[in-house]
């Protein structure tokens, strides 16, 4: 398995709202059209509403490859940046937990 998190900080409530709705709208054919992406969960911050914490796992490096090039993936990085006052990516490989073999 691949994953990552990714913290966004967003510029203000209005770039939030914005943001939410950019999410809301690519999350679904994240979900309908992309086998390989196990799970893709968007978190909000208790006591940062300008945060958001993305937690994504992959079936493998190659399907999160293929999940950036996604057209509804690009058009969700492109418009992104308009919202964002920061962002901070961590990549990691599963080595053991609860759920693992779930996968």
């Amino acid at each position: 398995m691949f994953g990552l998190v990714v913290r966004f900080e967003l510029k203000d409530d209005a770039a939030a709202a914005g943001f939410d709705a950019l999410v809301a709208d690519t999350a679904p054919k994240i979900e309908s059209e992309e086998p390989g992406t196990l799970k893709y969960i968007v978190h909000s911050v208790d006591g940062a509403p300008l945060s958001r914490v993305f937690y994504e796992l992959y079936r493998d490096r190659a399907a999160f490859e293929d999940h950036e090039q996604q057209p509804h993936v690009k058009r969700f990085l492109a418009a992104r940046e308009q919202f964002l006052k920061s962002h901070r990516v961590e990549f990691f490989a599963s080595a053991s937990g609860k759920g693992l073999a779930d996968n």
